[in-house]
């Protein structure tokens, strides 16, 4: 519970309808209370930080001046979202977040009725503002829609995608964008939008002379006021960045101290009067009001529990590489054997591994923005010229980008590496970063090469394997740290289609994909069944398989994917390709989207810990209870 002594305006306000109570000369202090909350929480549970202290004075305001939640607020990406969460009815749960059963660390509309749309990825807000405006406007309803979203969230094209539709709409939608502009998303924001954005100035008298001319000349439907509109436009893009949305269709306001809630209330109250699209265009800082986040935005945009008193701690100790640095540390030894080495990310410079690379080889880094698709179709264009480029991608990012993986590069067969991170069970950050559809959608494509790594070694050397190979190849592998197992020196490949026999038993043979080998060895041991490592999910090992099925009373396979379509699927489509009737079990996710939790807590709960996958194997084979009396096991 919230110590009203502490925080005696916040511990009054269990949703927005108690914020407005307050006089506007109070809200300053409202928002004071909530950024040292905000802080306390997150310090106390971990979390996203830097980008909701960035929001404190927004956040107040929005909710202050619009009737949330049957007015629609709709916030891009959700990093932000924690101070509406604490505003918004769960205050005293906000410690919980990321935790199993806990607060999902971004909007759901199964969570709040003030989160109007599910969000996790970027750029959605404006698209989903709008088709909310469209259909209340079709219905008659008079309420009012208001998109937030990030610089770095409008480096995506579907921002302007939606910006595009929005502004050229007849009848024109009511609908009021805000960008947040902090030049950050999780690193610094790059491209010319971002230096476009840079070049600030106060538009409040170029907004007032535009004010007085529609009154005097008309709208912008009228020949004088059309003329005038236009001549205003490229005037004012000589000296603000607001061009750009105007020629669009919006209506541009600002810039304004995102942080100056007198500024932001009247700005807003303009706007609610207005018809048609506008933009509000606020300037914060990530990190605002606690000073170690300020200095450091990367580091404190997303943290672990710590003491606001000292800030984030390093950890004493030395520590087990995570396949993150393994890819990193290859690149860069990959960059200095290959000059036709380039290395491409869609944003994530720091989350994929790239901080050493972008430092040892600038002019072969590319941090493209969040724009994945352009991430893919521009490493389909280098390797077209002779390059090697090496993509850098979360696997739920990658599925944004999957039209270019079929259309730009599989089908031309063109030599691009992708190098997959968070592939599997990624746990606190829940549905929205969960990787559990890539071994599926990456199967599917004529010309993929499809690896999972065992472990860190393993890694290192599918790494060079897909690098080397001359096509389209995958190299997916987990979020955080492997088994332990050494570096070995040098940049050696494996033999593509080749499995691994871990332990040869009885009975039954364990096909096991990536992360789950360690359990497969695990319960292998304990019921004495062969463990296969299949580290290719494409192509299979198919003369191994055939073997297998010739020996062993069943085959069951393990990974940490969706099973429909995934590396099972593909284990049974061979078999029946052959004639082989042979009882296999798929053990895998489950058909559902997977809520967040620890790592451990969401395998455990996909059946996929190691007493589990015993559970589930003693169910569908009971005889494997008894001790072994031949090499094969009865028909389950």
């Amino acid at each position: 519970m919230i110590d009203a002594q502490r925080y005696p305006r916040l511990a009054r306000i269990d949703s927005p309808v108690d914020l407005r109570q307050f006089g506007e000369a109070e809200l300053p202090a409202v928002a004071a209370e909530l950024r040292a909350y905000l802080i306390e929480s997150v310090a106390s549970s971990g979390g996203h930080f830097g980008a909701g202290l960035g929001v404190i004075e927004l956040t107040v305001a929005l909710h202050y001046l619009f009737d949330t939640p049957t007015d629609r607020l709709v916030w891009d990406v959700g990093h932000q979202c924690y101070p509406h969460k604490i505003l918004c009815g769960r205050r005293d749960e906000i410690a919980t977040v990321k935790q199993k059963d806990g607060v999902a660390p971004f909007p759901r509309r199964d969570e709040s009725e003030y989160d109007t749309f599910g969000v996790g990825h970027s750029s959605t807000s404006i698209s989903a503002a709008l088709g909310m405006a469209v259909a209340l406007a079709r219905a008659g309803d008079p309420r009012r829609v208001v998109a937030v979203i990030g610089d770095g969230a409008m480096t995506a094209g579907m921002a302007y995608e939606a910006l595009n539709h929005a502004g050229g709409m007849d009848p024109e939608p009511n609908l009021l964008v805000i960008l947040n502009d902090n030049r950050m998303s999780i690193s610094e924001n790059v491209g010319g939008l971002t230096r476009m954005l840079g070049r600030l100035m106060t538009s409040r008298a170029m907004n007032t002379v535009r004010e007085h001319g529609k009154k005097l000349l008309g709208g912008r439907r009228r020949p004088a006021g059309r003329f005038v509109r236009r001549w205003e436009e490229h005037w004012k893009g000589m000296f603000v960045p607001s061009t750009l949305f105007e020629e669009m269709g919006f209506h541009y306001t600002g810039p304004l101290d995102g942080h100056d809630i007198p500024a932001l209330l009247t700005a807003l109250k303009t706007l609610k009067t207005l018809n048609g699209p506008q933009l509000l265009h606020v300037i914060t800082t990530k990190g605002k009001g606690f000073e170690p986040a300020e200095g450091d935005q990367i580091g404190y945009h997303a943290v672990g529990p710590f003491d606001p008193a000292k800030g984030l701690a390093s950890k004493p100790g030395a520590k087990k590489p995570t396949y993150t640095d393994v890819f990193g540390d290859w690149l860069c030894e990959m960059a200095a054997a290959d000059p036709r080495l380039m290395g491409i990310t869609p944003a994530m410079r720091e989350g994929s591994g790239l901080v050493r690379f972008s430092k040892e080889y600038p002019e072969r880094y590319f941090d493209v923005a969040i724009a994945e698709q352009h991430a893919v179709t521009l490493a389909a264009g280098m390797a077209c010229e002779g390059a090697k480029p090496v993509v850098a991608i979360y696997s739920t990012f990658l599925q944004r980008a999957y039209d270019q993986l079929i259309h730009d590069v599989a089908l031309q067969n063109l030599d691009v590496l992708l190098a997959i991170d968070r592939g599997g069970v990624v746990g606190p950050d829940g549905a929205t970063h969960s990787g559990s559809f890539d071994l599926s959608y990456l199967r599917a494509i004529p010309n993929m090469v499809v690896m999972a790594p065992a472990d860190e070694n393993e890694c290192r050397k599918m790494l060079t394997t897909g690098f080397e190979y001359a096509g389209p190849a995958a190299v997916r592998y987990p979020r955080g740290s492997g088994p332990g197992v050494a570096l070995e020196a040098g940049l050696d490949t494996i033999p593509i289609g080749q499995a691994l026999v871990r332990r040869r038993g009885t009975r039954l043979a364990l096909l096991a994909f990536g992360a789950m080998v360690p359990v497969a060895e695990e319960v292998g041991r304990e019921l004495d069944l062969t463990v296969v490592n299949m580290r290719f999910i494409k192509p299979l090992d198919r003369a191994l398989l055939l073997d297998l099925a010739r020996n062993h009373g069943g085959l069951v396979t393990l990974e940490d994917n969706a099973i429909m379509g995934g590396a099972g699927s593909a284990v049974a489509e061979l078999l029946a390709g052959e004639g082989i009737k042979l009882p296999i079990q798929h053990l895998g996710l489950p058909d559902v989207f997977l809520e967040h939790a620890s790592r451990e807590q969401v395998l455990a709960q996909a059946g996929l810990d190691a007493p589990s996958v015993r559970t589930a194997l003693l169910a569908r084979w009971p005889l494997l209870a008894a001790p072994p009396i031949g090499p094969r096991i009865a028909a389950g």
